[in-house]
């Protein structure tokens, strides 16, 4: 079973000192491959999952 990302998320310094070692994958901004992509691709995830909805309301 492959595994799926739960969570993308943007954190400073001060919050991943404050979490402690609990992430097992941390990338910098600058060391992330295609992150503007990635942040395009949950936007647009996000406004086809909000056009879903709304057809469902209406």
């Amino acid at each position: 079973m492959p595994e799926h990302i739960v969570a993308i998320g943007l954190l400073t310094r001060r919050d991943l000192d404050l979490l402690g070692p609990t992430f097992d994958r941390i990338w910098p901004v600058e060391e992330a491959p295609n992150f503007s992509e990635l942040l395009h691709a949950i936007d647009d995830a996000d406004r086809k999952l909000e056009r879903k909805r709304e057809g469902k309301r209406g």
